[in-house]
């Protein structure tokens, strides 16, 4: 399916690894020129991007800076993909409500929703002016919200919310904002020996490899397995295509079937 994106630009938040680098590298093989945002730029991303910017995006300055550089870069913005989201896995406690401090509210918070809300008003003078699109990467924690540290529920809920907002408000003027909820996903969050999936693997007393090969089971996939980046990246480049014209304010699940409600 040609999905007619070629010569369009995309900016991509959190793109150095995981979803975000997958969908940076499914819209380059579309013709898209990609500007890369992420803390620390990967070899990976420099590749699959025309400019990779290192940034902050849970500050305003970084977000910002973001699709500054995207505007000098290529002239306009055509694409906005806010994914970076999660948090910093040193600093996430992984303990109930009472055990869980302002300090990674606000961190959750920032990361997950503000960088979202930061970028999105930096970039749609010139979405407005394209005709451009929006996706939010979301989760199903946003459905599920007894699941996931304390504070990343709530924010990734807020997220999906405030993709809401933009679709209404900005839908008439020719932009469209959709969000995806992604379940669990083989990123290195959930597989790498540092990540958040072992980090768990560990408060629960069972081997990370066990851990991993339990997911399915646990999470209740209908699929029998996890998703992996590349399939989200598909979902998100078929989404912010023209062939997808008509899906607006559209929150779009990826999750082997997790989520059980109607």
């Amino acid at each position: 399916m040609d999905l007619q994106l070629e010569g369009r630009t995309a900016v991509v938040t959190g793109a150095s690894r995981g979803i975000g680098l997958a969908v940076a590298e499914a819209l380059t093989r579309e013709g898209v020129r990609v500007i890369g945002a992420a803390r620390t730029i990967t070899p990976e991303l420099r590749s699959a991007s025309v400019a990779a910017v290192p940034a902050d995006l849970s500050t305003p300055d970084g977000a910002r800076s973001v699709v500054n550089a995207a505007l000098a870069e290529t002239g306009g913005v055509d694409i906005l993909v806010n994914n970076v989201g999660a948090g910093d896995v040193d600093r996430l406690k992984l303990g109930g409500f009472l055990e869980t401090d302002d300090a990674q509210w606000g961190d959750l918070f920032d990361l997950n929703l503000f960088s979202a809300v930061w970028a999105s008003r930096a970039a749609l003078p010139s979405l407005i002016e394209r005709r451009g699109t929006i996706i939010n990467v979301s989760s199903i924690n946003a459905r599920v919200p007894a699941t996931g540290p304390v504070g990343y529920s709530e924010a990734k809920a807020a997220m999906a919310a405030f993709g809401k907002r933009l679709s209404e408000e900005f839908g008439p003027r020719g932009v469209r904002v959709n969000t995806v909820s992604p379940g669990p996903v083989g990123t290195g969050l959930w597989r790498s020996p540092g990540g958040f999936g072992a980090k768990v693997a560990e408060s629960a007393g069972v081997d990370h490899a066990d851990f991993l090969a339990a997911m399915p089971e646990t999470f209740g996939t209908a699929s029998g397995r996890i998703a992996e980046p590349e399939e989200v990246a598909a979902l998100i480049a078929f989404l912010v295509s023209p062939v997808a014209a008509s899906i607006v304010g559209a929150d779009v699940l990826i999750d082997g079937g997790v989520v059980k409600t109607i």
